[in-house]
């Protein structure tokens, strides 16, 4: 494998709240070999000049849904697996161009999509996968109708990805196994009620105690671990006593909730600009008007929950939650959490924080010698103005994943 040089250009590190000169970093076999405020000595590699620009580490989206391709999930029912693969495909791709090259799919994609990108059958970024997320019956992700009393057959319908009916400890017991057995990396409960889903009230707690806790136990056992969407301070509370290692969303926390979380070591994963998303276009691609409302009240309370969390000490990982159309609003979960968060925090959420969510602490979210060389060349100092990551990677010349790169404009550049 190639082996790169990079300097004369400004390094993030995560780590420090302001860009450093004089760093160069040697890329050896796919992983980060050497970091020096020294001269790298290495006669086998490509020297590349930054002239200038920011190195830093890629990117950590901790909360997408890569086969999610319709706003209004329902529409998924007539969509067969083959061209939800190909739709996620072109997905993976973009977001891969944007900056981020690894991704935590909280409910959807399965080991083939995974695998497909490992194999190089599809450009995108590392995958972390939950398989289908867990729901009960009338659940989050229970997307039958009213009239339906079966559920959607796996082979043919596209919606069936997105979830799986479970219910009472051997059911749940009998799912987390075969989820796992399926190659999932970490296990999805849904703990409340939702915005896109129909049928349950968005303060509705979901799952007994019980049933929680024998997902976590199961995940546990194998190594793994459960994440678990709920909204409400009841709903979050109940499933960080379970067990439960991340809240996705969590926009109605409230402190005392946040303070047992930091308590227990539990993660925070906002999803905000799909709120925003939601309330600007969603209604342009479908969303019901009982969506709509439910997503007025979440989204009224988003910034307020990341003030809660921090105060705390909650750690706050990076999540975007974008379905379908509206996946190109992305990036613009920097420009929200603006403000309630720095730059470098928010960065931080995006790489440090994710990594350890991921279980990926030395190996993503940085550029340490040992690290995967996931890296990111950036015109402008995300810092200081981090609108440059926004555009769908038109600030980002060069993006480097496991030490290849999948973008190079670097030529280009004056």
């Amino acid at each position: 494998m190639a082996s790169y040089l990079f300097s004369g250009g400004r390094f993030l590190d995560p780590r420090k709240d302001e860009l450093q000169d004089g760093i160069s970093v040697l890329v050896e076999d796919g992983a980060v070999k050497e970091v020096s405020d020294r001269p790298i000595s290495s006669g086998s590699a490509t020297r590349i000049d930054l002239r200038g620009r920011a190195l830093m580490p890629g990117l950590i989206d901790c909360h997408i849904h890569i086969v999610l391709t319709e706003v209004n999930l329902r529409l998924l029912a007539d969509v067969p697996l083959t061209l939800l693969a190909a739709k996620g495909s072109v997905a993976m791709r973009a977001m891969l161009y944007r900056g981020f090259t690894t991704l935590r799919d909280t409910g959807g994609a399965d080991y083939g999509m995974k695998a497909a990108v490992e194999q190089g059958l599809f450009e995108g970024p590392r995958l972390f996968i939950a398989g289908q997320p867990l729901s009960q019956t009338g659940g989050h992700a229970d997307h039958r109708q009213r009239t339906q009393d079966r559920e959607f057959c796996a082979c043919c319908s596209g919606l069936s990805w997105t979830a799986r009916v479970a219910d009472g400890q051997p059911e749940v017991i009998k799912a987390t196994r075969d989820e796992l057995r399926k190659g999932a990396d970490h296990i999805k409960l849904m703990v409340s009620g939702g915005v896109a889903s129909q049928a349950d009230p968005l303060e509705s707690l979901q799952y007994r105690i019980d049933e929680i806790e024998a997902a976590v136990d199961e995940a546990t056992r194998w190594g793994s671990y459960v994440c678990a969407h709920a909204y409400s301070a009841k709903a979050i509370e109940r499933a960080v006593k379970a067990g439960v290692r991340t809240i996705e969303h969590g926009n109605l926390i409230d402190p005392a909730t946040a303070q047992l979380m930091a308590e227990r070591d539990a993660y925070l994963v906002p999803t905000l600009v799909a709120y925003d998303a939601l309330k600007r276009r969603g209604p342009e691609y479908g969303l019901s008007s009982y969506s709509l409302a439910k997503n007025e009240l979440v989204l009224d309370a988003g910034l307020r929950s990341l003030e809660i969390a921090r105060a705390a000490g909650v750690k706050i990982g990076f999540g975007s939650d974008l379905l379908g159309q509206l996946q190109n609003d992305h990036c613009n979960e920097f420009i929200i959490r603006r403000e309630a968060m720095s730059a470098p925090d928010i960065i931080r959420s995006a790489t440090l924080v994710n990594a350890e969510i991921i279980r990926q602490e030395g190996k993503l979210g940085e550029l340490v010698p040992g690290a995967h060389a996931d890296l990111l060349v950036v015109d402008g100092d995300p810092y200081r103005d981090i609108s440059v990551l926004l555009g769908d990677g038109r600030n980002i010349p060069a993006i480097m994943l496991n030490g290849r790169f999948m973008k190079n404009a670097m030529a280009a550049s004056p």
